[in-house]
């Protein structure tokens, strides 16, 4: 059985979401955030104590990004997948790599200073620094958006899944919520009208 720690709208949306697209069984353990914090029995399982965290038999995984190719891997085909022969296979590994490391990494800073720490720790120049480092980073999916409705082989994969949570997560930040671009916004709005995005929503309400 595969089982996911998940909290809301955290990192692990991207994985909870993959799992709903796949139509695969799966247990959610819902926790709250952040973990480490409020749930630190949580240590015991994941020394790391972030989410996500994934059991698939022997299988253990914490990288967000990482679980979603795992899926479509262990349990395809797919077309969530691009294989190595098709065109856009490096650009996919691109975007599920720059997803995580590029896209997502700075709003962990903006995330932090306005929101987790408190008061008196928030860095107000610290959030305008790692804003502009996620706005200038966005330019790449707002270019890409440009022609075409999916980031890859003009179908839904799971590139679209990553990116599309870091704009998820972006619409959650007051810093950088009224500077989502035109493109990455409409393509955020169409994604989650998908019913595994849906779905995935009402699941982590517990």
């Amino acid at each position: 059985m595969i089982t996911l720690y998940h909290c809301a709208d955290a990192r692990s949306l991207r994985p909870l979401w993959a799992l709903e697209e796949l139509g695969l069984d799966y247990e959610l353990k819902l926790l709250p955030f952040p973990p480490r914090v409020f749930a630190k029995e949580y240590l015991a399982i994941n020394p790391l104590g972030t989410i996500p965290f994934f059991v698939d038999g022997d299988a253990k995984m914490t990288e967000s990004s990482g679980i979603c190719a795992y899926l479509v891997q262990k349990y395809g085909p797919t077309l969530l997948a691009i294989a190595p022969d098709e065109t856009d296979y490096a650009a996919y590994l691109n975007w599920l790599f720059f997803s995580d490391a590029t896209l997502t990494f700075p709003q962990t800073i903006v995330l932090r200073y306005t929101r987790l720490e408190p008061e008196e720790r928030r860095l107000p120049q610290a959030v305008e620094d790692y804003g502009k480092w996620f706005l200038g980073r966005l330019r790449a999916v707002e270019a890409a958006l440009a022609d075409r409705a999916y980031l890859v082989g003009d179908r839904f994969t799971i590139a679209d899944i990553c990116i599309a949570y870091a704009l998820h997560l972006a619409e959650s930040l007051p810093p950088l919520r009224e500077n989502i671009t035109p493109n990455a916004r409409a393509y955020l709005e169409r994604l989650r009208q998908r019913p595994a995005f849906v779905r995935a929503q009402e699941r982590q309400k517990g």
